[in-house]
């Protein structure tokens, strides 16, 4: 039910265009577009895992034997570990099935198999809570990086961004005042001006078509010569 709820928040981030801070595996992305997984996706987001596998698959380069694998492999049946790092079996009763220098092969394709699709499950929860919202099907015109834009925005936000929203309120942009703001945003790090942003406007990302911005933050005279920064109106 939790990984519903995600699709229906995520449907409503694109409908809305309102942002969420989301940060998904790539392949994750890919599996919401309907894009075929591959061992690069894989080596993406666990590089070791797929270089452990591929020393199993060519282990007699290494000079291993079938009389030797044991001693080289602490493996000894059909079980991998899945995404959060625990030993599952990689196929239906695995646990029974004995690993041999003969069926290493096997193995490893079963082992990558089972974590290309691991996940299948859920992320077909999360496309029918999306489907709620928007309408699922065209999700396979886009590309992973682009419904990631959609959905999470653009996750650097840059000066010149914020220069297009902003509106100046009893002050003139040409102002001392405003000159050191924006110099001081220019020395800011991301995540300073990420913090700026939850500090004016409750959010942490901008959407990644600065048109689809509604909302300005504001920037004012309070008098006596202060300068004030005001939440997004």
């Amino acid at each position: 039910m939790q990984f519903k709820f995600l699709g229906i928040l995520m449907g409503v981030a694109i409908r809305t265009k309102k942002p969420l801070d989301l940060h998904l595996a790539p392949l994750v992305w890919k599996q919401l577009c309907c894009v075929p997984l591959t061992l690069e996706d894989l080596e993406e987001v666990d590089l070791l895992y797929v270089q452990t596998l591929n020393s199993i698959l060519h282990i007699e380069d290494s000079g291993i034997t079938e009389e030797s694998f044991h001693e080289m492999i602490p493996l000894d049946s059909f079980v991998g570990q899945s995404a959060d790092g625990k030993m599952v079996p990689i196929i239906p009763g695995g646990n029974s099935i004995p690993l041999t220098f003969s069926n290493r092969k096997e193995y490893v394709e079963r082992a990558i198999e089972y974590r290309l699709h691991e996940m299948d499950r859920q992320v077909a929860a999360v496309r029918e809570g999306m489907s709620w919202i928007v309408p699922v099907p065209l999700l396979s015109l886009l590309t992973a990086k682009q419904l990631e834009q959609m959905v999470c925005g653009m996750p650097e936000i840059s000066v010149e961004v914020l220069k297009k929203v902003v509106r100046y309120r009893e002050v003139d942009e040409q102002h001392q005042l405003v000159q050191w703001f924006w110099h001081t945003l220019e020395e800011f790090s991301n995540e300073e001006r990420v913090l700026f942003m939850r500090f004016v406007s409750g959010r942490s990302r901008l959407p990644a078509n600065t048109a689809d911005i509604s909302q300005r933050f504001q920037t004012l005279n309070s008098g006596r010569s202060l300068f004030r920064v005001c939440s997004i109106v």
